[in-house]
């Protein structure tokens, strides 16, 4: 099977969702902005996010690239999610509703505030943010395919965490709010007129469809970058596992940076042969995923039109022999 094949859409026009992950350091960026650049070029409407804390996306297609949707080539739109801006945005429209809120929903509202400045010093706030933005891309269905940047495995996982996580959270207010509702009696001014319960279910409805999706493999899949050296191969084969108990499909492996042999380079074909014996034990590990080989380019790869012929060799087949791509001279 071709890797372009990999990527499906949905019949009933719904967003497809493409995570692109892997351990630090082995261009995830590089390919989720090759594979973005790749779909928008196929007519697709497609978003990337980043959702790594320490964000390239900005230096990898060589343009500004915030918090919002911003447009970068025809298709195509990027953003950087930034956990800051979302707590801000939060705390934000909670006073605006502060100050129209009933007696009870301004307790509840004094207490969501309150986790929310405790939400914002945790090490989980850029989770939150990213798992947020997700949420909304997801239910909206503006864009035909968004693909997510991910930040390295760690703590990619504690993302795809985030739907048990917030259930959690969710449900533990249902139940203060259901016993504040018990006082209402003895409390005259707890005046219940069930928009909090209203806004709860809601966002167990929005986190639910979440779930759903994240572990629907005709709507979510995962690509995982590895580089063919033992550490990489042995945490991707560790967060595939990972990934299983969340129900996410990984369906394919791209190994980056491959060496090609060249023979009067005693080095270059020393790293070519360990190269070899990774490249057998990547073949090995990864029997049930579509493995794709993109070789180690002589220059940085970075602007829209390296990546391009970065997507090339990925994505179209008959490009590859076109494709100026060799290792470093030395």
């Amino acid at each position: 099977m071709a890797f372009k094949d990999l990527i499906k859409f949905n019949k009933d026009n719904l967003t497809t969702f493409i995570f692109v992950g892997g351990k630090g350091g082995v261009g995830k960026t590089s390919i989720s902005s090759a594979t973005a650049l790749w779909l928008a070029k196929q007519g697709k409407k497609t978003l990337i996010v980043s959702t790594d804390p320490a964000h390239s996306l900005s230096d990898s297609l060589e343009t500004t690239i915030g918090p919002y949707p911003v447009r970068i080539a025809e298709n195509l739109d990027a953003l950087e999610i930034d956990p800051d801006v979302a707590m801000a945005e939060k705390q934000r429209a909670l006073e605006q509703e502060k100050s129209s809120a009933t007696a009870e929903k301004l307790m509840g509202l004094d207490m969501l505030g309150e986790g929310m400045d405790l939400a914002s010093m945790s090490p989980g706030a850029d989770e939150t943010a990213a798992f947020e933005v997700f949420m909304g891309v997801m239910t909206d269905n503006i864009y035909d395919v968004v693909v997510f940047d991910t930040a390295p495995t760690g703590h990619t996982l504690r993302l795809l965490s985030f739907p048990d996580v917030m259930d959690s959270w969710v449900g533990k207010l249902m139940k203060i709010k259901s016993k504040l509702a018990a006082l209402k009696n003895l409390i005259p001014f707890l005046n219940d007129d069930g928009t909090s319960s209203a806004e709860l279910e809601e966002t167990k409805r929005k986190i639910n469809e979440a779930r759903a999706v994240l572990s629907d493999p005709e709507r979510t899949t995962f690509k995982m970058v590895v580089i063919p050296e033992e550490m990489s191969i042995y945490e991707s084969e560790r967060a595939i596992e990972a990934l299983g108990k969340y129900d996410m499909a990984v369906d394919g492996i791209i190994v980056n940076q491959v060496m090609p042999d060249i023979s009067d380079c005693d080095f270059c074909h020393s790293r070519y042969k360990l190269q070899q014996r990774r490249l057998a034990l990547i073949n090995q590990k990864f029997q049930d995923q579509v493995v794709a080989q993109v070789p180690l380019f002589k220059d940085e790869v970075k602007g829209q039109e390296k990546l391009l012929k970065l997507a090339g060799i990925l994505y179209d087949e008959n490009e590859n022999d076109e494709v100026e791509a060799s290792v470093i001279q030395l």
